[in-house]
């Protein structure tokens, strides 16, 4: 049974909740000191996206690259993304995608906080006010899995740095088959008209800073279709968190 998420747990509980469920580390199991956070270890096997990187994408550039801020990584070039920036908390790898299975697919959704804290972390500064939008699920993907988990994501992410949260600005019109497995091209085609913003957040969505939020962006289709519903919605500035990057060289590692 897992401890209550630190949202949900008042103060003066804690000691009962840490005598009940003792703290441990969501990916190894050993005994932590508080609830929410890995072992030492745990945190060592965590990829973090370093410097110098592309400035849109966060692709790592080339070391003689480190003192331009403005760098492009070459598919970027070829082709510029309709985002206006990625910020991941993590490049996928082992300890990455144990915990987002285990967050997404195991009901471990404690550890949303965890993961919200490290996405706030590599977040750019962000003036003004910024609507924050969760990427949606079908509400029949939504009734069999129980929640959106970049919803909780935003949620937390929301509170953190006090910024509105949209939890609904966009919808899922359409039942997309998995898109593991399937090239650019399919993954593009299977989203073709999926994601649509909500007609009852026209005005808010219009002439927005958005922060678009979702767990892991592999391919970008999913996001990229999200982030054209809210350009048609008129969307100003849509820049992107997720917890894990998949570079396109290590899409194949499961």
């Amino acid at each position: 049974m897992e401890a209550w998420p630190a949202m949900l747990r008042p103060a003066f509980l804690a000691p009962v909740v840490d005598l009940l469920f003792p703290p441990r580390c969501p990916l190894c199991g050993e005994t932590l000191a508080t609830h929410g956070g890995l072992c030492a270890a745990c945190w060592a096997n965590l990829e973090i996206p370093g410097e110098p990187s592309c400035h849109l994408c966060q692709r790592p550039l080339e070391t003689s690259l480190a003192r331009d801020e403005t760098a492009l990584c070459a598919p970027c070039m070829a082709q510029p993304p309709r985002h206006d920036g990625i910020a991941a908390a993590t490049l996928y790898g082992d300890a990455t995608r144990t915990l987002v299975l285990r967050f997404k697919h195991g009901r471990k959704v404690g550890l949303a906080g965890l993961m919200a804290r490290l996405m706030v972390a590599r977040l750019p500064p962000l003036d003004g006010e910024w609507l924050i939008v969760p990427v949606p699920l079908h509400r029949w993907r939504l009734w069999q899995r129980g929640y959106n988990q970049s919803a909780l994501l935003a949620t937390q992410i929301a509170r953190a740095i006090g910024q509105r949260l949209l939890v609904d600005a966009l919808v899922r019109r359409k039942r997309t088959p998995s898109l593991g497995g399937l090239g650019a091209k399919a993954r593009a085609q299977a989203l073709a008209g999926a994601i649509a913003p909500h007609p009852r957040h026209a005005a808010s969505l219009r002439g927005a800073q958005v922060l678009l939020v979702d767990d892991v962006l592999t391919s970008g289709a999913t996001s990229d279709a999200c982030v054209r519903a809210l350009r048609r919605a008129g969307a100003a500035k849509v820049k992107i968190a997720c917890f894990a990057r998949v570079l396109r060289e290590a899409e194949g590692r499961g």
